[in-house]
């Protein structure tokens, strides 16, 4: 099995010193969509998308105004998942399954891009499109979903990864890879684990957290990062509670898990130099 963290959308939103904790305030900040690719036997699997060549080729369709004018997306082709994959020397057409960790416009663009792919995701994050509220018509761009993806739902979890409920998957091809509730960001937000060669699990926990110091026992999050983090909460007591179990799993299996978040340019940075090391 090999990995592939990927940077599948630059977004640059004002202001680096509020954003990214360093810069100017004139700066523009720097988010990434960090996803994954994973090579294992005959399959391509995609944890997260970020955005998709359709989002670039239709952007107020698919993106809406207030996303570009609040987020300045790159919207480079060359970033799209697509485009890596073709680079990396595989075909987007062998890409089987897709595991996002919610369905937000920028987790979720590319999917389209892979229509024969299974969807995984959880009931309650489907929901949130399928029958949607005033404020989710609002907050997800629906039209990134025509057509219709193939889905795979899950909806109850009765299994445990680390004493957290849990779905564990089962592909057929011998990858231990689990979809764990992280509720809050949104209705049906997951997190994605993965059990490396090694035997060491990579956990992507989208937008459980934004910044990398927020798993430790005191945080450095930038003021504007911490004020974006509580606008677009869905659940605020159950996102706390995801991020807390995301605290006390580092805290005490660090040496199990590796642990990072869809956005944080620095993890995405230490990911990428470590495989460029292998």
């Amino acid at each position: 099995m090999k990995i592939h963290h990927l940077n599948c959308g630059t977004l640059c939103p004002l202001c680096a010193r509020l954003i990214n904790g360093t810069g100017t305030l004139t700066e523009p900040g720097k988010l990434v969509c960090h996803c994954l690719l994973i090579e294992q036997k005959d399959k391509l699997i995609l944890v997260d998308t970020g955005l998709g060549l359709m989002d670039i080729e239709h952007t107020d369709y698919r993106l809406g105004k207030a996303f570009q004018k609040t987020f300045k997306p790159k919207l480079d082709p060359a970033e799209t998942a697509h485009s890596q994959i073709q680079r990396l020397g595989y075909s987007p057409a062998d890409v089987t399954d897709i595991f996002p960790t919610h369905l937000d416009l920028d987790h979720i663009g590319g999917a389209s891009d892979f229509p024969q792919a299974t969807v995984h995701i959880y009931q309650p994050e489907l929901e949130q499109i399928l029958k949607p509220s005033w404020k989710e018509k609002l907050r997800f761009r629906l039209n990134q979903f025509k057509p219709e993806p193939c889905w795979h739902i899950y909806q109850q979890p009765a299994e445990q990864w680390f004493g957290h409920p849990a779905f564990s998957i089962h592909l057929k091809n011998n990858l231990n890879i689990w979809i764990i509730p992280l509720i809050g960001h949104t209705k049906g937000h997951v997190g994605i684990a993965i059990q490396q060669d090694n035997g060491k699990w990579l956990l992507h926990c989208g937008d459980a957290y934004y910044h990398h110091s927020q798993l430790n026992a005191v945080s450095h999050m930038p003021l504007g990062l911490q004020a974006f983090e509580a606008s677009v909460q869905a659940i605020r007591q159950e996102r706390l509670k995801s991020l807390n179990h995301l605290k006390y799993l580092k805290a005490h299996h660090a040496d199990e898990i590796d642990f990072f978040c869809a956005h944080d340019p620095v993890e995405l940075e230490q990911y990428q130099s470590a495989s460029r090391l292998e």
